[in-house]
Formats: C-alpha cells, sequence, structure tokens
C-alpha cells in the first residue's frame, strides 16, 4: 500500500471500474479509511452559509435519464416555492460517472449536502461517516412503507429515506409475441421450464435477429430471485453470502439451457446488449420479447419502444406465483452529506422529496411507486396509464411476496461486476458452472471482507 494515501484515494477515484466495484475500491484498506474518516471529521466545504440573494444554498445530486431530470428539476422548483430561503443547486449524470465523481467528492469533503444514494453502495458510505442520520432531523416516516424504510437503516441511523418502491419484474413485448404467433404467458402460474419453451419459440419463429428473451448474466436481481426460490438469500443476516457455489451453479447451468434452446441471443451479442443504454435496449428496439427490468423502468422503456408493453412477474419453480418469492425494493434513496453546513435545509428537502404531494405530482412513478401511501393515494389520478400499471403490479404482488431480504452489506457493490464476468466466461464455455460459481463465490466473500 502506498505511504500517501492520500494521493491512493485520488488516483483510484479515476478507476473507472468504480461504478461497478464501489466505494470500498475507493477506501480500500484500513489507513486510506482512517484518512477519509479524519478528512470527515474536519470542517466542511468552503462555501458560503447564503449566495447572493441571501438565500442558503445546498447541493442536490442524482443520476439518470434526461427525464428524470426534467420531473426533478419540477420537484426543485415546487420546493423552492414553498421555502424562498432555500436555493438548490442541481448536479446530475449518468449512473457510472455519478459514481467516480461522488467517490471523489466525499474523498476531497466536497460531497453534495442532497445526493440519491443506491442500495449496493449506502453501505459503504454510512460505515465510512459519510451520510447524514436523518432520524436526528425533521423527516417524517410516518406514513413511509415500513418495510422498505428499513432498507435505509443501519449502525449509522437512518441514512437513507427510500425514494420508491421497486420490484423486480420480466418485462414483455406484446407485439414481438403476436408477429411470432406466441401467447402471452400466464404469469400466475408459469415456471423457468416454460419460460425456456416459450422464448426458445418465439426465436424460431421471428428470426431477423429477434429473441425470446434477453439473458439474465449481469442481473444480480434475478440471482437473487433465484436464490430465494431454492430457501437462500443472496446476504445472509451477519453481512456475509447467504448462498454457497452449488447454489450460483444452478443459475448458471439454467443459463446454459437457455443458450443451447436459443431462447436467449448468443455470447456475443448478450455482451452487445449489456453495454447498450436504455433506449437502446432490446425492449425498446423491439428485438425481444421478454426481459429483466425493474418496475420503475417500464415507462421509459416503453417510451423509448414506441409500444405498449407488459409486465410479467417471475417464473418459479412450482407454478405458483406466490414462490416466486419477490421483495420490495428500494429504487434509490435519498441521503445527506454527513459534512453538510445545512443539515436542517437538507433534511428538508429530503422530506418534501419523500412526503410533500408537490413533488409527488413531480416525480409521479420515475423513481417507482411512492413510499408514501399518502403521496401515492393523492397523485394516483395524475399518474399516466404507464405508471398506473406500475402501482396495480406492485398492489397485486403484496400479498404474495417473499421474506423481507437481509440489509445489503459493505462490499455489495463489486457483487454485478462479478456476477458479469463469471456468467460471461460461462456463455463463452471458457469455465463450466460449477468453476465459474467457485471463483465468483470466492471473489464475492473476498470483497464482502474487505
Amino acid at each position: 500500500m502506498s505511504k500517501s494515501p492520500t494521493n491512493s484515494v485520488v488516483r483510484a477515484a479515476a478507476d473507472t471500474q468504480l461504478s461497478r466495484r464501489g466505494f470500498h475500491r475507493l477506501l480500500g484498506g484500513a489507513a486510506l479509511g482512517t484518512t477519509v474518516a479524519l478528512a470527515l471529521a474536519a470542517c466542511g466545504s468552503d462555501a458560503p452559509a447564503t449566495n447572493a440573494d441571501g438565500q442558503v444554498e445546498i447541493r442536490f445530486s442524482w443520476w439518470g435519464s434526461d427525464g428524470r431530470v426534467k420531473v426533478t428539476n419540477a420537484a426543485i422548483a415546487a420546493f423552492e416555492a414553498e421555502n424562498p430561503g432555500i436555493k438548490v443547486k442541481a448536479e446530475y449524470g449518468d449512473w457510472s460517472g455519478y459514481w467516480d465523481k461522488l467517490a471523489t467528492q466525499t474523498a476531497g469533503n466536497d460531497a453534495p449536502d442532497v445526493l440519491q444514494m443506491d442500495e449496493k453502495y449506502i453501505a459503504e458510505y454510512s460505515s465510512r461517516g459519510a451520510l447524514l442520520d436523518l432520524s436526528k432531523h425533521q423527516v417524517d416516516t410516518a406514513n413511509l412503507v415500513a418495510d422498505v424504510l428499513k432498507a435505509g437503516q443501519s449502525d449509522a441511523g437512518l441514512t437513507g429515506i427510500p425514494a420508491g418502491i421497486n420490484a423486480a419484474t420480466i418485462i414483455a413485448n406484446p407485439k414481438v409475441f403476436k408477429d411470432a404467433g406466441v401467447e402471452l404467458p400466464d404469469d400466475s402460474s408459469w415456471t423457468w421450464d416454460d419460460y425456456k419453451r416459450i422464448a426458445a419459440e418465439i426465436t424460431e419463429k421471428t428470426g431477423d435477429g429477434i429473441v425470446g428473451s434477453t439473458a439474465y448474466s449481469a442481473d444480480q436481481a434475478s440471482l437473487n430471485v433465484w436464490l430465494r426460490q431454492n430457501g437462500k438469500e443472496f446476504y445472509a443476516a451477519d453481512g456475509a453470502l447467504g448462498f454457497t457455489p452449488a447454489d450460483m451453479e444452478g443459475w448458471l447451468a439454467f443459463l446454459i439451457e437457455l443458450g443451447e434452446a436459443k431462447a436467449i441471443p448468443p455470447a456475443s451479442t448478450v455482451i452487445e446488449e449489456q453495454a447498450s443504454p436504455l433506449d437502446q435496449s432490446a425492449t425498446a428496439t423491439g428485438t425481444a420479447a421478454m426481459s429483466f427490468w425493474w418496475s420503475n423502468q417500464l415507462p421509459s422503456l416503453e417510451n423509448a419502444a414506441g409500444t405498449e408493453l407488459v409486465i410479467l412477474n417471475y417464473p418459479s419453480r412450482t407454478g405458483t406465483s406466490a414462490d416466486a418469492k419477490l421483495w420490495y425494493k428500494p429504487s434509490q434513496f435519498w441521503s445527506a452529506s454527513a459534512r453538510t453546513k445545512h443539515p436542517e435545509e437538507s433534511a428538508k428537502l429530503i422530506d418534501f422529496l419523500a412526503n410533500n404531494t408537490a413533488a409527488g405530482e413531480a416525480l409521479l412513478a420515475d423513481r417507482g411507486v411512492p413510499t408514501s401511501t399518502v403521496v401515492r393515494d393523492a397523485v394516483a389520478d395524475k399518474m399516466t396509464a404507464v405508471d398506473r400499471r406500475v402501482i396495480e403490479f406492485i398492489d397485486g404482488i403484496k400479498d404474495k411476496l417473499g421474506p423481507v431480504p437481509p440489509s445489503v452489506p459493505k462490499g455489495a457493490g463489486a457483487m454485478e461486476d462479478i456476477i458479469k464476468r463469471y456468467a460471461s466466461e460461462v456463455m463463452f464455455v471458457r469455465q463450466t458452472p460449477a468453476d465459474a460459481a467457485g471463483k465468483a463465490v470466492d471473489e464475492m466473500t473476498a470483497a464482502l471482507a474487505n
């Protein structure tokens, strides 16, 4: 390890893998953690307490599409109208650039006052003392769905307020089904074998580069669903992995079965698809009948596709929809920097985003179904038809959910990259499912122990 931890932090921040491997890469090792902890304990940024107009100015950062920028700016405008003494400076970017920038800002003690946080990384930032404990400030949680709210709580306190409710889904394109002459599946009773059969039939009947399904090879959610359907969890309650190589081997082996049945495209096409933005995905371009997405992505996908899409529940091992073992996941969190000079104003913005109907009318279902039941009811009639379908799906699985998953631990940011790499090795027939699963689990275990 370098004898100059601060320089190491700066160099590490430039590593483009940060977006996939998380904050622990930036702050890896005791020396680096101590350096940043000391920096966080020091004074905040040198930004003035107020701007030229005498307003308190806070910075608010998020990632997302142009559509998200538009609705979030509308929510900011509504907040500023109700709070004329506070000016909100918007900062935003795409997913990968967001995490590189945030890690560098945090290490340099220049994090935004309010920031959008993801489940993969919230434990990393919280455990380093980088996020404000919102339970000590005026953020009302009375009307927020309790099981989802728990995801933002840890030993560091309540460091994240869920911005919305999500669920893992399969999104289907009825037009591709119709063109192939294949009926949409009954998602209340289909099995994984049904899924493979239907996807393979669509590929066979369409041709021209259209397939029955995309691959789930880069999708941690699908592995988690697979594990839960087999009586395991991705994480254990103590923060370790909750599964063994043999559990992951079955998931990889089924991926091979899908490829052999031509239910999914060849490995080279899969890799290209993984690099595509949402509006150029196989779902958006109509080149796949089914794909694995989160429920809140339906509106953006449907807008890009130019045709109505359908949310399907995951297949199960038994053919019973309750055995799909889905769960409510926070789409993102609203968090605040522990070093903000304006904790009360930052908390006021977060409370507004979570609980104010004016914010709800602006944001609608962009970040998932509103976590506040009061906001959800108040804005329901202002939702678009596609937003209402997302809400119907979320409400429709309420009585079929599996147990609440254990909290996501530190090191979780590395998981998706590991899954993707070893699934690729299997698809390109460079490793067997057993070998790849064993190595993947070893890497995941090391990442969580780092």
